[in-house]
């Protein structure tokens, strides 16, 4: 048997121990690792960063299978900008070549595309294919594909404080009617659900200034794989201990007849 029918074979096995009436409906993914893949193989970090595109259209799919409605990746955060410049020019025109080749296909795939951050520091040529593809996809409804770029969570917070404080000092609110519904709305990924799960590849065990707002009750899952070498069957892992867990949202779950103290002591 071929490496390919095996690595086919295994993800079906998983597969099956998934329970498809409890998917995530909504999936967020911090790629780390593409840097350090690279250096460990002895090559630029422009490589792994061109194998973490592959990786990024194989979860696409496999979440798309499963029944997943939204991915939200964190492509490029305000951080970023840190990296020495001919790293950050790559990621620029990697993001530039990737989307021109791969938003026809997106877009037969009924997927719609959408971009959350800060894209005003960005090349014009990069903005202007980033609009044409929200354009081409905006009233496509199978999936949706959020891509953060130049984004923080702090920052986005700060944004919406700030738009919230302006409506206040105008008078087209009323301080008393500021309440987590209407900060909700004004968030950059406002009218989609938070998502229900993290998962972070790299071993790092931290959210780094990544949906700060959105992620408050979401399930985090790590993965030591570095991200090009992330796959389906890694992938499908994340989601089957997802499923292992009781989302509880600060409350408790009960037994039948048990007392507030049993409740206390098995908690």
């Amino acid at each position: 048997m071929s490496l390919g029918k095996i690595i086919g074979q295994k993800n079906k096995d998983l597969s099956k121990r998934i329970d498809k009436q409890k998917v995530p409906e909504h999936v967020a993914i911090i790629m780390d690792g593409n840097g350090r893949w690279a250096t460990k193989k002895g090559l630029p970090r422009s490589f792994g960063h061109k194998k973490g595109v592959s990786v990024l259209k194989e979860i696409l799919k496999a979440a798309k299978k499963l029944g997943c409605k939204v991915i939200t990746v964190y492509a490029f955060s305000t951080e970023n900008w840190t990296r020495p410049t001919k790293e950050v020019d790559f990621l620029i025109n990697l993001f530039s070549e990737v989307l021109k080749k791969e938003i026809e296909e997106i877009h037969e795939e009924s997927t719609k595309i959408k971009f959350i951050g800060d894209l005003t520091p960005f090349p014009e040529n990069l903005k202007e294919i980033i609009s044409n593809s929200e354009a081409l996809t905006k009233n496509n409804n199978k999936f949706l594909f959020n891509v953060c770029v130049n984004y923080g969570g702090r920052q986005e917070i700060v944004k919406v404080a700030k738009e919230l404080a302006l409506k206040s000092s105008s008078g087209e609110i009323e301080p008393h009617e500021v309440n987590e519904e209407l900060f909700n709305s004004a968030l950059l990924t406002h009218g989609t659900k938070d998502p229900e799960l993290l998962i972070r590849t790299s071993g790092e065990k931290r959210i780094s200034n990544f949906l700060l707002w959105q992620l408050a009750y979401s399930e985090i899952y790590i993965s030591d794989v570095l991200w090009p070498d992330f796959n389906e069957f890694e992938f499908l892992k994340a989601i089957i201990d997802y499923q292992s867990r009781s989302r509880r949202f600060g409350g408790i779950e009960s037994l039948p007849n048990e007392s507030f103290e049993d409740s206390q002591l098995s908690s």
